[in-house]
């Protein structure tokens, strides 16, 4: 099953840019997942287990460098649309 996913990271941190930008690069590593990204979120399109094995992997890491880090996530299955 295809999904869509809206994530978006908030570090609870002054310098928060950076984090923001390593998990970004970190998702566009990931093979079979289109990642899209804009000035409020970035979008991950691909098929669910793909996306959501990335997703674990990736909010673990994040959690493990940094000290507070709230990401919030929501999830469409079967997207028949993609808008830029």
């Amino acid at each position: 099953m295809e999904v869509a996913v809206d994530i978006s990271l908030y570090p609870l941190d002054a310098d928060f840019v950076p984090p923001i930008k390593d998990v970004i690069e970190r998702l566009h590593k990931h093979d079979g997942i289109e990642v899209w990204t804009n000035a409020m979120s970035t979008q991950l399109f691909g098929d669910f287990d793909v996306v959501m094995q990335a997703l674990k992997q990736e909010i673990g890491t994040t959690f493990e460098q940094l000290p507070k880090a709230i990401f919030t996530i929501r999830i469409l299955n079967n997207p028949t649309v993609r808008n830029e």
